[in-house]
């Protein structure tokens, strides 16, 4: 769900060439059934050591709402089979249970027709189901659409699910929890954790966090916008939080931690924790925005700030800056007023991680410092002091000219710092009616951020191809996990099959694997594209 924009404006051709280097397909073109994650079938361990790489398969090539009636849910254009927005975690108990939630049959305006999910218990073959959040899923909740699925483990292997749900014909959202105690088979005690029937009052962009030390107890977290009009106008965006403590059986009330009164006119987005797991500490990462007035309309600041709790999330810390959102609208360089090819992904929502070992937290995101504001580069900044001081931030993307969207970031238990995103180094001047895109994968040992090593691990793709929901969409997010001592990326490619416009691949990559370029990496060409400079982001407070 959005409630926050940019004014994004935004080969395949290059698909098959590619395909052998990047070790998949787009979407579209798998097997039929095809359900493995692309490794040797017998590779079920966890621990990573002496087992192969598992490039990219696609895991979700079913549709389990292909048969729902969506004539009462609004109108819009559904993409059927389009499946966006992955999220993932594995099972601490047994890392090749792995689970990824995700947006099945996406909506142009706003939403799915419901969440699926991806599991696996060995790492390998993958089931696809339905989650309860919507009527189109057997004994779901009774709304048309949902949206911004999350999951995470708890260390006794309880999964905890998260979503938006809502209506596109009436004002009624909520936000909505799940619990599996069987790796992802099958989904209970389903809650609304907040709902609201006002137009005025909007939750967004809520995340789920499983405590790491305390089991059963997980921290849902979320932005929640007040638009009130009348004589004295009224916007207001602070982030809530509701707790379980008996593995989801009940949560407390959704009440805000997150206070943004005391700056008028100002909301939070992309909340996000994560825990230390050495001190049970919580950090929560968010988008600060502050607008110039209650129309929501001219933003003044927008920065990334933090807030940390040491008594499982009862009292919190008073708001830290850690870095400028300095994200620029996120077009197509060869025509970046073409609203029909214009984009959207993950600018200004920050993706996180903590080093399971020494505590120093990491947050990536798109920005433009190093490109002087002309286009989005993959930034890095990171805290050795529990999150007081924070470094300048680096680009660490590795094509300087090619513009780069969507980071996602994790830490293996050896330190081993990654980061996945997609970026245009395809692109070829004059190039306006295709987007060539790939997806990479980016890592460094601990203190090794000065010399990353960068691998592709898609085929190249036409981004243009993906569902149209203010913008081109792949997702304002994507996924990045350790599966035990490996990195699993899962992402969403696009494809030419206008049924199945989309879908999400994931595989397995061995930190000692990454430590070296992969063959055939490209040189840059995006950067003789010669786009001009995009100038300053203009900011709305809707993200859906």
């Amino acid at each position: 769900m959005q409630f926050r924009t940019r004014a994004s404006l935004a080969t395949a051709t290059a698909a098959l060439l590619l395909a052998a280097v990047a070790g998949g397909t787009p979407a579209g073109a798998a097997t039929p059934g095809t359900t493995a994650s692309g490794a040797n079938p017998t590779d079920t361990t966890a621990t990573g050591a002496g087992t192969p790489d598992a490039p990219l398969a696609v895991i979700s090539p079913g549709d389990p709402y292909a048969a729902c009636d969506l004539s009462a849910d609004g109108d819009g254009t559904n993409y059927p089979s389009a499946e966006d927005e992955p999220y993932a975690a594995a099972n601490p108990l047994a890392p090749a249970n792995t689970i990824t939630i995700y947006q099945q049959d996406r909506w142009s305006n706003g939403g799915a027709r419901g969440l699926s999910s991806s599991y696996t218990t060995d790492g390998v073959h993958f089931t696809q189901t339905a989650l309860p959040f919507t009527h189109c899923a057997p004994g779901g909740l009774a709304y048309q659409r949902a949206s911004d699925g999350w999951v995470s483990f708890g260390p006794d292997g309880t999964a905890y699910a998260s979503a938006l749900v809502f209506d596109a014909t009436t004002p009624r959202s909520a936000v909505a929890a799940a619990t599996s105690t069987d790796g992802g088979r099958s989904w209970q005690h389903v809650t609304e954790l907040i709902g609201d029937n006002d137009p005025a009052i909007t939750d967004d962009k809520n995340a789920v966090t499983a405590d790491p030390v305390h089991p059963g107890t997980a921290y849902q977290v979320w932005d929640r916008v007040d638009q009130a009009a009348g004589p004295t106008p009224v916007f207001d965006g602070p982030g809530y939080l509701s707790v379980t403590r008996d593995h989801g059986r009940t949560w407390s009330p959704a009440k805000p931690f997150v206070i943004t009164a005391t700056t008028p006119n100002t909301q939070t987005i992309g909340n996000q924790i994560v825990v230390d797991p050495r001190t049970d500490t919580l950090y929560d990462f968010f988008d600060w925005i502050t607008f110039t007035d209650a129309t929501a309309t001219t933003v003044s600041d927008v920065h990334f700030g933090m807030v940390s709790s040491t008594d499982q999330g009862r009292t919190w810390s008073q708001p830290v800056r850690v870095a400028a959102d300095t994200s620029v609208p996120e077009v197509h360089p060869n025509a970046p007023t073409d609203a029909t090819k214009s984009l959207r992904a993950g600018a200004g929502l920050p993706s996180v991680a903590i080093d399971p070992q020494t505590g120093e937290l990491y947050l990536a995101y798109e920005g433009s410092e190093s490109t002087g504001g002309r286009y989005d580069a993959i930034q890095l900044v990171h805290s050795t002091d529990g999150g007081r001081t924070w470094s300048a931030p680096t680009r660490i993307n590795q094509a300087p000219g090619a513009p780069a969207f969507t980071p996602s970031i994790t830490v293996t238990a050896d330190g081993t710092v990654a980061v996945s995103y997609y970026d245009l180094r395809y692109l070829t001047p004059g190039d306006t009616t295709t987007l060539p895109t790939a997806a990479w994968l980016l890592s460094f040992p601990r203190g090794g951020e000065n010399s990353p090593v960068e691998r592709q691990i898609s085929p190249v793709f036409d981004w243009l191809k993906a569902p149209f929901a203010g913008g081109h969409f792949l997702g304002d997010y994507e996924a990045l996990i350790t599966d035990g001592h490996r990195i699993r990326p899962v992402l969403v490619t696009a494809g030419a099959d206008p049924l199945n416009s989309t879908d999400v691949y994931s595989g397995r990559f061995r930190p000692d694997t990454l430590r070296s370029p992969a063959a055939g990496a490209p040189t840059d060409q995006a950067a003789r594209t010669g786009a001009p400079a995009a100038g300053p982001r203009a900011v709305q407070h809707l993200r859906r």
